[in-house]
């Protein structure tokens, strides 16, 4: 099966920047940002986002890894901070596609256990293809694709990170 590059690494970074610009202007009056990225091309995605937002802002911002099940996401979800060290802090989920929205959606109810100034999610990739009710309040590229096509995000650590649809 062919894979259509979608976007660049260069269209991905420039992505990442506007994304920590977004998140900046939303995040303006807090002194701390948590950004949760999902395991583990979220995670990937998450630390470009909060090294961009570092570059432009003077923001504390704390990393924080979600282990979500994507087979059963009902399954206890575990993350690398514990409740403490996010609760009352603004707070951004973020994910590398957004497909059905069963990941972000499980990985939302996690959070709201716990008490957030503010709660926001951030893809590079939407689908438009979603079973829940969950948006991504930043996201990079909105893509309307068929049920049988799939994209893919690759972060290469020698810069040749892209997203393609196959």
């Amino acid at each position: 099966m062919s894979k259509n590059i979608i976007l660049t690494n260069q269209e991905i970074e420039h992505k990442i920047k506007r994304i920590a610009y977004q998140i900046y202007e939303t995040f303006v009056d807090e002194e701390e940002v948590v950004i949760a990225g999902i395991a583990s091309n979220g995670s990937l995605f998450a630390e470009k986002i909060a090294l961009a937002l570092s570059n432009i802002s003077t923001l504390k911002i704390s990393l924080c890894e979600v282990k979500v099940d994507k087979q059963n996401p009902q399954l206890p979800i575990q993350t690398s901070l514990t409740k403490e060290e996010y609760e009352n802090k603004g707070l951004v989920l973020v994910d590398d596609v957004l497909n059905s929205g069963t990941t972000l959606i499980y990985a939302v109810r996690h959070f709201l256990d716990v008490p957030l100034k503010k709660f926001k999610t951030a893809v590079l990739v939407d689908r438009n293809h979603k079973k829940y009710p969950v948006k991504a309040d930043f996201k990079g590229i909105s893509l309307s694709t068929s049920l049988l096509e799939h994209v893919q995000v690759v972060f290469d650590e020698n810069g040749g990170d892209h997203a393609f649809l196959s």
